[in-house]
């Protein structure tokens, strides 16, 4: 048994933010936290974090890329090593690698890394994130409408036989049947609605038959009006599901994605990145399915000016989320840690500061600066 603590910090826990607090790891978990005082630390190694903040690692369920890698390219053990790398930076102890729309081959192969990296311990792998082809080239965004694919049998195995950790599925609901989603979610595929033109009857349908959110809502999706509520209408309607939201400034205005906080019960929105290989890279621009990428002021775009992913990182995403929308910073953090968790069924184990919970944590400066990170009590900067 091995026992650390980490003292003198503002820590984010249930009841918000507490100052002086001390936070004892043992065996990758949180075993404690109180006071600092509280605690007998005879043989306990003690780091103090003067003061800093102490936050429940980010977790990012939408990540193409970093660190100059895009898992498109390089579904591999080692490419998915690299994308989480660039991410710790700034703070994400767990994410998704995502894959964009590709072969079914490519799909293959990339559930197959992720498996195989969570064998092997690469830290911070929670599982996949399938971004297609199961989509509608109405609403394809930067993906390539040559490759949709048509969701059958074999495409649900496929998608299902992820062995260890998380996957999750974005389809066009209107482009399946609701029998066959909820085949899909009942196979244990976390079922998301995205790049999609359905009407509202449509999604709900598809929410009553198992998808369970919406992959980067208002964008690339029918709108809220007033007579056709669309898919948007449908997500801040529903109660239940999570609406994955990138605050960068330029895929959705501020004022919509105030709204969307608003209409949705606390907890439901949640901050993601759609991060392609730009996020830690030197060299920003990149190319996708052939297509050359430029990256300027954190947005990335084609050569005719479609958005192309981003160029945002978790704990730039927070600092947004508190000047953009009016957040403070523990329910900021919250969006990119707790309630990330939740909607992957993993709020058990991970995106708490409490005793039980995997030790997956970032310190910050009081600027939002990310100082150091611990993944199963391990420090991994």
């Amino acid at each position: 048994m091995t026992m650390h603590a980490l003292t003198n910090a503002r820590v984010l826990t249930a009841r918000g933010f507490f100052d002086g607090q001390t936070v004892v790891l043992r065996d990758g978990l949180v075993h404690a936290v109180g006071n600092d005082g509280e605690f007998d630390m005879q043989g306990v190694e003690e780091r103090d974090l003067g003061g800093q903040l102490l936050l429940p690692g980010f977790i990012d369920i939408q990540v193409n890329g970093g660190g100059g890698v895009m898992f498109n390219d390089a579904p591999s053990v080692d490419g998915i090593r690299a994308i989480a790398a660039a991410h710790r930076s700034y703070g994400s102890t767990g994410l998704l690698p995502t894959l964009i729309t590709d072969d079914l081959d490519k799909v293959a192969t990339a559930i197959a890394a992720v498996d195989e990296a969570i064998e092997v311990g690469v830290p911070g792998i929670l599982g996949i994130h399938l971004e297609g082809p199961f989509l509608n080239a109405e609403k394809k965004g930067v993906h390539d409408a040559n490759k949709f694919r048509v969701l059958d049998q074999s495409a649900i195995r496929l998608l299902s036989s992820l062995r260890r950790g998380k996957t999750m599925a974005t389809l066009a609901p209107e482009m399946t049947s609701p029998a066959l989603i909820r085949e899909l979610a009942e196979a244990g595929v976390i079922v998301a609605a995205g790049h999609t033109n359905a009407n509202y009857d449509e999604v709900r349908d598809a929410l009553d038959a198992g998808v369970s959110g919406f992959t980067h809502l208002f964008n690339a999706m029918s709108p809220l009006t007033s007579r056709a509520p669309g898919v948007v209408g449908a997500a801040l309607d529903d109660k239940h599901s999570w609406c994955g939201l990138i605050v960068d400034g330029y895929h959705v205005h501020p004022a919509a994605l105030r709204i969307a906080i608003a209409s949705k019960p606390r907890g439901r929105c949640l901050l993601v990145t759609d991060a392609m290989s730009s996020v830690g890279a030197v060299d920003k621009a990149f190319e996708l399915d052939g297509q050359a990428i430029t990256v300027a002021n954190g947005k990335c775009v084609t050569a005719d000016g479609t958005l192309a992913g981003s160029d945002l990182d978790m704990v730039t995403a927070v600092r947004n989320a508190m000047s953009m929308l009016d957040l403070d910073a523990a329910e900021a953090v919250r969006m990119a840690s707790q309630y990330p968790a939740d909607a992957i069924g993993a709020g058990d184990t991970i995106g708490r500061i409490e005793a039980g919970f995997r030790a997956n944590l970032v310190l910050a400066d009081h600027d939002l600066n990310v100082v150091d990170t611990w993944i199963d009590g391990r420090p991994t900067l």
